[in-house]
């Protein structure tokens, strides 16, 4: 038959629209076609089942809402449409497969859809109907709301080959078919679909990717921390990617909780929120600790509910199709604290905790659900929640390595570079090299400060801020802003503390003999021995062959360089402790010094000093330098007394290994060495190394030579004027005792000298 020329209009009922056919007049085709075939301007072709009603106009074709959606059809579209048959050898149905979602996404329930029912139903209202490969249609469901199906597969039957007899006939797949009673009807959900489908006839569940499609894992902006976030994605995604049935069949249960926790500004947030933009999933509930704690009775551990009852909801609606809820708690351990820890009648922080504990992995488990953790205080977290089905993936966010620290450089100055304003004299290797011990966030504050450093050459500050105008184009940011800005703006938290050895080796060190020569060669190579990973080949070869584990974990745990200096009062040992401790060239130095600690009650001293030794295992070399250790302890000589919680403090923490892979060396000064041996501390340190006081002529002579006070004749006379008289005296008041001649006169410089050795006793007769 020809083709005929004809409009597009609407079906003339919602009852029509329910039977998923095209609706003609009586006057344009006659009972003997039941399909039609509709070709558009674009040349696309689509096939109806139809049927006839009065209320549609001649030369007019009514068409549903969903039908004129997959056709691209508007309402009076001219079409071309004749009349179509099926072969029966070509087009019959074997199965069909339909994605189901609800019509009305408002109007959705949680009750279960019988998929074999449905089957039956759906073959019941749409037998001999022809169905396109993509076509949309509504499906009514007694007794539920309405449904929206996608043809997603059509497979043929072979019916030439089931004649002759042949069972194992393949299906093939078809673009177009027509459905029959005896067609398999399979239902899927379609992807974000609540349909709740049970029963035979359901398909694959489509499975949620929770991953974002458009996430680039080579532009995260996590600088230095791909390891970790390697380790985070395989213990807590790796099995969410798969679908719910491989699950099933494994048993495998999603790991729930992740805890994040180290020093400030390492990236524990920056992961966190990197992950809410990896997961292709809901956006996740972020809430701090401290918000989470309430003066009225039981609204804290109601707020803990709150946050998981959208959880449980969808887990009771959708079981194991149920998506993925974040829960993200920024300074847990506000929350978390030791049950039993904290003081008060209350208990709110013990039923808070109970509360979490019970709702990550109580008698109800949720299975839908991951809750990730942040602190700087993981010691503070109460154990329970650390065990295996709750927070059990525990990832330590340490300080950035050096290649670490160049990926957050590259990705703090992207922008300086796209638009050319970081100049060719900037290296970034280079700098982080020198940032050792920054952090994160530090290296972030140190671009900030160069960029304020460059911006600042711009600025004239008078009566007014007048800002020169060809800035624009003069602004760059080059070497000397960022050393600048290392120089005077940043200091790292846990990095070196050279103000304060530059304070203690202000006079420089001056080798006034070989007693001084031999504890700086000394001190050389017990900052190697820090150093050197100990026995790491011959771990290696142990760990190869798995055997004699004792030993490897021993060997590899040799970590700890505890050296003791030891000498009279003001022989200058804790300048040469500081000069040995500068000479390391450790990122990670700190003075543990009596002076910062004064007022300080027992319990805080044994705190404070527990907190040096534990920033010193943050970082991969560290060095602390214990001055004065008597007047730590408190010791005094009229009792004896000194702090015991103190001294078992140090003894504990200077033989306790630092953490696998971590070096510590620790220098102490003493001036009471007999005191430490009463206490049976000698035996806790590797070395000791004893610093003495200048005894002779030729090691006085060699001081006054190099601090150039006296004149060579002064020298010489003061030589003579000792040279049968024993000398003992300190560097250090040698040194105050030169600096004290420099105020007088020359000619009076000599004289002035002798007297202050004789009054002082630090002369005597040779007897």
């Amino acid at each position: 038959m020809v083709n005929m020329r004809m409009k597009s209009g609407k079906c003339p009922t919602d009852e029509l629209s329910l039977t998923n056919c095209a609706v003609v007049n009586p006057q344009d085709f006659n009972d003997s076609v039941k399909h039609i075939e509709v070709s558009t301007s674009s040349g696309l072709c689509f096939v109806f089942t139809v049927k006839s009603h009065k209320n549609v106009l001649p030369s007019t074709i009514g068409f549903s809402f969903l039908q004129r959606k997959w056709a691209t059809l508007s309402i009076g579209q001219d079409i071309d449409v004749r009349p179509f048959e099926f072969d029966t050898n070509e087009h019959t149905l074997a199965k069909m497969i339909l994605e189901v979602d609800f019509h009305d996404k408002k109007r959705t329930n949680s009750e279960t859809y019988d998929s074999d029912a449905m089957a039956r139903e759906f073959s019941a209202q749409f037998h001999h109907q022809s169905f396109s490969v993509g076509q949309l249609l509504v499906f009514p469901f007694p007794e539920k709301p309405l449904l929206t199906l996608i043809v997603k597969e059509l497979e043929g039957a072979d019916l030439n080959a089931i004649k002759s007899g042949v069972s194992s006939a393949k299906s093939r797949e078809l673009r177009i078919g027509q459905c029959f009673p005896n067609t398999m009807i399979v239902f899927d959900k379609s992807e974000g679909s609540s349909v709740n489908l049970v029963g035979k006839s359901k398909g694959k569940t489509v499975h949620h990717s929770i991953i974002n499609p458009d996430w680039d894992f080579q532009n995260m902006g996590v600088g230095g921390l791909d390891t970790e976030f390697s380790a985070i994605f395989r213990r807590a995604f790796a099995s969410r990617v798969f679908p719910p049935e491989i699950l099933e069949q494994l048993g495998c249960k999603h790991v729930k909780g992740i805890l994040l926790y180290g020093p400030p500004g390492t990236g524990k947030t920056l992961i966190a929120r990197q992950i809410g933009k990896m997961l292709n999933s809901r956006e996740p509930k972020i809430v701090n600790g401290p918000q989470i704690l309430d003066k009225y009775v039981g609204e804290s551990e109601a707020n803990v509910r709150r946050l998981f009852a959208e959880a449980e909801e969808e887990e009771k609606r959708l079981g194991p199709n149920s998506g993925l809820h974040i829960i993200i708690f920024d300074e847990i351990d506000a929350i978390c604290k030791s049950r039993g820890s904290v003081a008060g009648a209350s208990g709110v922080h013990d039923s808070v905790v109970n509360q979490l504990l019970a709702k990550i992995d109580g008698v109800e488990q949720l299975n839908n659900i991951l809750v990730i953790g942040m602190t700087n205080r993981r010691d503070m977290i109460d154990e329970a929640l650390l065990r295996p089905g709750r927070m059990e993936v525990q990832m330590e966010i340490g300080l950035p390595s050096e290649t670490g620290r160049f990926q957050i450089f590259i990705i703090h100055t992207a922008r300086l570079r796209d638009n050319k304003r970081m100049a060719a004299d900037v290296d970034l290797q280079e700098l982080a090299v020198l940032t050792k011990n920054f952090s994160g966030a530090e290296i972030e504050g140190l671009v900030r400060a160069a960029q304020s450093t460059a911006l600042s050459r711009f600025i004239k500050a008078s009566n007014k801020v007048e800002i020169d105008p060809e800035a624009g184009e003069k602004l760059m940011v080059d070497r000397g802003h960022f050393l600048h800005a290392l120089e005077n703006d940043i200091k790292p938290a846990f990095g070196t503390g050279s103000e304060a050895l530059e304070l203690y080796i202000d006079r420089g060190i001056i080798n006034w003999g070989e007693p001084i020569r031999s504890l700086l060669e000394k001190g050389v190579i017990l900052t190697q021995k820090a150093r050197r990973s100990f026995g790491n080949f011959y771990c290696f070869f142990l760990k190869f062959f798995l055997f004699l584990l004792f030993i490897t974990h021993f060997c590899w745990r040799l970590g700890l360089v505890s050296v003791l200096v030891e000498g009279p009062p003001n022989a200058g040992k804790t300048a040469l402790a500081a000069q040995l401790a500068k000479n390391s060239d450790f990122p990670f130095i700190k003075i543990c010094s009596p002076d910062d600690m004064v007022g300080f009650s027992e319990s805080a001293k044994v705190l404070q000093i527990r907190k040096f030794f534990d920033d010193a295992y943050r970082s991969e070399l560290s060095c602390i330098l214990i001055d004065n250790i008597e007047r730590l302890l408190d010791y005094i000589a009229i009792g004896p007394r000194f702090s015991n919680a103190v001294a078992q403090a140090l003894l504990v923490l200077l033989t306790k290994k630092p953490p696998i892979g971590r070096k510590l060396l620790v220098f102490c000064t003493t001036s009471r060495r007999q005191v430490l041996e009463e206490m049976e501390m000698l035996s806790t340190f590797t070395e000791i190394l004893r610093v003495p006081n200048i005894s002779t002529v030729e090691q006085l002579i060699v001081v006054l030579e190099k601090t150039d006070v006296f004149s060579k004749n002064q020298i010489a006379t003061l030589a003579r004027k000792v040279a049968d008289r024993r000398l003992f005296i300190g560097i250090k008041k040698l040194l105050e005792m030169i600096e004290t001649a420099e105020e007088i006169d020359k000619d009076r410089r000599v004289s002035y000298f002798l007297t202050e050795l004789e009054e002082k006793d630090f002369l005597e007769l040779v007897a």
